[in-house]
């Protein structure tokens, strides 16, 4: 039987707080989730002037990464590329770039999505989230 590690309430909450800093530090209004590796939501904050859309791409960028275990730009990037069968995916909603997985020696622990900069700013905000972790 196999033992991984688990996000811990301290695990979420410091990724929580590093992602919000890094959105505040460039004065971006986003959602930041934060899911477990099946995808469940375990942290949902929509900062102050963040569309309210923000939040419900935010969990699925996040659901995405976790099932997935890849960032959810991987989608994107096959479906812009021609393999618009990923679009009929089950439960694959957040096929866009800002959903990165949490990983740990081979293991997913779980996922950080972002919505509501560019793509590129949104991943820029998780992987700080991430970051916090020191993994």
């Amino acid at each position: 039987m196999k033992t991984k590690p688990a996000l811990e309430l301290a695990d979420v909450k410091a990724i929580a707080a590093a992602a919000e800093a890094e959105a505040m530090k460039n004065k971006w209004a986003v959602s930041i989730a934060i899911v477990d590796d099946g995808g469940h939501l375990l942290w949902l904050q929509r900062l102050d002037g963040a569309a309210p859309i923000s939040a419900h791409i935010a969990p699925a960028k996040a659901n995405t990464a976790a099932v997935g275990q890849r960032e959810s730009r991987i989608y994107e990037e096959m479906i812009n590329g021609g393999r618009v069968s990923f679009l009929s995916a089950p439960d694959l909603k957040g096929l866009l770039e800002g959903g990165v997985p949490i990983m740990k020696g081979g293991d997913c622990l779980g996922a950080v999505g972002v919505s509501g900069v560019k793509s590129s700013e949104d991943a820029q905000i998780a992987r700080a989230g991430i970051a916090a972790l020191g993994l």
